[in-house]
């Protein structure tokens, strides 16, 4: 329903998120409840606060029971406002019995807090049921399945534009006379103008290329995409790396904080946290600063020292030497009218 003007062919991710924010604004239901109206105001703010994240990388966290169970977070938010169904195929196929009881209903990162503990434990059963849930990890580590797959291509509707979430990514998805189709975004492709969908067949991920019309179209240099592939996987990983060790470093470890603690003691806490926040950034902005005078000073240096533009030969004149002066008072007279009006100045770095 976002519409952009027909000679545009470059948005910025800038401008994208204007249009994003705008439509969720605009989305509010007229005729419902005090009560429905103050909780998606309420959802209306979180999904603000973290809009800017669709940039760089979203946290979502699969259940392994259905191909649209997330756990609960702020992110999914986003999705829910959209009206955008996101979708994943890591599930546990119901005829693995062992496997079913070893994962339960765990969300990814409980499976993973529960294989540690398991692993820790003595009772030789618990043991035996985090070695099974690993195994299920390890041997799915494309984060599909083929239960999964069966599942996804049951439950995406045809003609549906949704996404999928796959080996930590986010991909548009649709649904074309039955097959289920990615569409194309690795950096490999950026040259191949005719590859636009990737077929969603098997786990192992060697789709079909296909054209807009969902017409076979194989890359005119396989081994050109192949690379483009690798560098965008690489990417991608330390991408990831990097938004997981900005999120430790900024959120509060909830495990430290006392239980029974008081509203007053949990407000004062955050206010610290924020505080924290404020002050890291006040002082990269200060550092960035700081080299951008050191930046200038090196500049002003090699201009006048290591290379000044005008170099002095033999001994003036009395004559030259007042004449000179007097040139020299008549330059100096702009600058200081110059300085004066950059003391009134603001200046940005």
């Amino acid at each position: 329903q976002i519409k952009l003007p027909p000679m545009m062919e470059i948005i910025t991710a800038e401008q994208l998120m204007e249009y994003l924010g705008d439509y969720i604004l605009d989305a509010k239901p007229k005729e419902i409840s005090e009560i429905q109206r103050l909780n998606y105001e309420q959802n209306m703010s979180d999904a603000m606060a973290i809009l800017h994240k669709l940039q760089t990388g979203l946290d979502v966290n699969v259940k392994f029971t259905g191909v649209r169970v997330f756990e609960y977070t702020p992110e999914c938010i986003v999705f829910d406002l959209l009206d955008i169904p996101l979708y994943h195929g890591w599930l546990v196929d119901p005829q693995v019995a062992d496997i079913v009881k070893a994962v339960g209903n765990c969300s990814y990162n409980q499976l993973v807090e529960k294989i540690i503990s398991c692993k820790q434990s003595e009772n030789s059963e618990l043991v035996s049921e985090g070695f099974v849930a690993e195994q299920f990890l390890n041997n799915t580590a494309t984060q599909l399945t083929y239960h999964g797959l069966c599942e996804l291509t049951s439950a995406v509707q045809e003609g549906e534009l949704c996404v999928f979430f796959r080996n930590n990514h986010f991909s548009t998805m649709t649904k074309y006379k039955g097959q289920l189709y990615l569409l194309v975004t690795d950096q490999g492709f950026l040259t191949e103008e005719k590859v636009v969908w990737e077929s969603l067949h098997n786990v192992d991920g060697d789709g079909n290329f296909c054209d807009s019309e969902f017409h076979l179209r194989p890359p005119s240099d396989p081994e050109t995409v192949y690379r483009g592939q690798q560098d965008q996987i690489d990417q991608d990983y330390l991408m990831a790396l990097s938004l997981q060790q900005e999120q430790q470093n900024q959120e509060i470890n909830w495990e430290q904080i006392p239980e029974g603690i008081s509203d007053l003691e949990l407000a004062k806490k955050l206010q610290e946290e924020e505080d924290r926040r404020a002050s890291q950034y006040y002082q990269e902005q200060e550092q960035a600063a700081a080299q951008f005078r050191l930046y200038l000073q090196w500049c002003w240096v090699y201009s006048h020292v290591v290379f000044p533009t005008q170099q002095v030969q033999g001994a003036a004149s009395p004559a030259s030497a007042r004449q000179s002066a007097s040139n020299e008072r008549k330059r100096k007279e702009p600058r200081e009218k110059e300085r004066e009006k950059e003391k009134n100045s603001c200046v940005l770095l």
